[in-house]
């Protein structure tokens, strides 16, 4: 199972201190930064987990952080913290891609669900990327000729189309179907065409 940490980050001592309570008292794994630049700087990369950020800090705001999340390598769902009066910036996180906001002061059940629910989040986050990287993997494993036929097969071309198209004979392109199909490990067309669209090999495609 993999190790996730909930980075709690607040200028108030206090709610720093309370939030840290209680998730721990759920045994979730904490870190608490009393500013966004310690956040940023503390960050170890490729870690699992979430953020609980403040929206309104002195320095770097919790709006100014977020846009800077990518520049560190930081993919983790973001939870934004809202005091009174902040709800407008919470809002404008979430239209840059915040998962969403709590309002202090804060229902304690409503955001261990929240935490979870982002912690849940990242994992299947994380789950798909590592498909993805499985995909482009054995992707690279084919030969030109495979990868030419993997193309024409997912844009929907029948054995004798693609025969025709690439100048061999149907048996062939059948024979390399099969190897194709193995090498990806493709259980079936859907699934194969699929990872076509997930490598960006039928982006821009005409929908039939």
């Amino acid at each position: 199972m993999t190790e996730q940490t909930v980075y709690v980050v607040d200028d108030d001592a206090d709610v720093r201190d309370s939030l840290q309570w209680l998730l721990e008292s759920v045994g979730l794994s904490v870190r608490a930064y009393e500013n966004a630049q310690q956040f940023l700087d503390g960050y170890i990369a490729d870690s699992s987990g979430c953020i609980l950020m403040d929206v309104r800090m002195p320095g770097l705001s919790g709006i100014s952080a977020q846009k800077k999340l990518p520049d560190y390598g930081i993919e983790m769902p973001l939870i934004m913290i809202s005091g009174h009066g902040s709800v407008d910036m919470a809002v404008t996180a979430m239209t840059q891609g915040a998962r969403t906001f709590i309002e202090k002061p804060f229902n304690d059940q409503v955001l261990l669900d929240h935490v979870q629910q982002a912690l849940e989040q990242d994992l299947a986050n994380r789950a798909s990327q590592n498909q993805l990287l499985v995909v482009q993997q054995n992707y690279t494993a084919l030969t030109k000729r495979e990868r030419q036929v993997f193309e024409q097969v997912a844009r929907g071309l029948a054995n004798q189309e693609i025969a025709d198209l690439l100048g061999i004979s149907r048996k062939t392109v059948e024979g390399h179907r099969a190897n194709l199909m193995n090498k990806m490990a493709a259980q079936s067309l859907p699934e194969l065409i699929q990872m076509a669209i997930s490598l960006g090999l039928i982006t821009g495609l005409a929908s039939h």
